[in-house]
């Protein structure tokens, strides 16, 4: 449980395939530019973490590079062979394996990234009792909002909803429909989630 003397920390954890470019402006953003925010909230400990899911572009080459210079950086892969009905869920599941901190938050390279402030932001609601948040994020001033739950089943009709909207080829429709931009939840609930992952199907787009 946080206390207001611990400032919680937090696992950033995104499934790439064949995204180098947008992977390299994601990571730059994450890794060089998080700023306390304007109140002075400091910027929180963190770790990021890419699960490549058997890129055939440079992005093995592009993470071997950055991992030298940037030691909250971690990478891991799925097999190119591996089978899994829902890649997806299990690129995230790899990840959240690999997590250190008190919560994980899942999301997608090819999304908005929030302001350099994000994850200062992020620490007045990552505070009991909450379980899991949502976070949608401005497209013009990167600000970001979000939805506070305080137990996932709460979600658990949002999240499914959204996923297999997602995941069913309404990628594009899905940019000005979504609900958010991403996930953070509580590492010992992180399971609980990913199962809600399950009874949708991805279709690689």
């Amino acid at each position: 449980m946080n206390t207001p003397e611990k400032t919680p920390s937090f696992s950033i954890v995104l499934a790439v395939q064949d995204q180098a470019e947008a992977l390299q402006g994601y990571l730059s953003r994450l890794l060089n530019d998080q700023q306390p925010t304007a109140g002075g909230q400091p910027v929180p400990d963190f770790q990021v973490i890419v699960v490549d899911e058997s890129s055939t572009d440079n992005t093995t080459d592009l993470l071997s590079s950055l991992r030298a210079d940037h030691p909250r950086l971690y990478s891991t892969f799925v097999p190119r062979y591996h089978f899994q009905r829902n890649p997806r869920r299990l690129a995230f599941t790899i990840g959240m394996k690999a997590a250190k901190c008190e919560w994980v938050i899942f999301a997608d390279v090819d999304g908005f990234l929030p302001s350099e402030m994000w994850l200062a932001e992020l620490t007045e609601f990552a505070v009991s009792p909450h379980q899991l948040l949502l976070g949608y994020v401005k497209r013009k001033t990167g600000d970001i909002r979000l939805k506070p739950f305080d137990d996932i089943a709460q979600a658990r009709g949002l999240i499914m909803k959204t996923e297999q909207r997602r995941l069913s080829g309404g990628s594009k429709f899905f940019a000005f429909t979504r609900d958010y931009d991403f996930i953070a939840v509580r590492a010992d609930k992180g399971h609980e989630l990913l199962r809600l992952f399950e009874s949708t199907k991805q279709r690689r787009l």
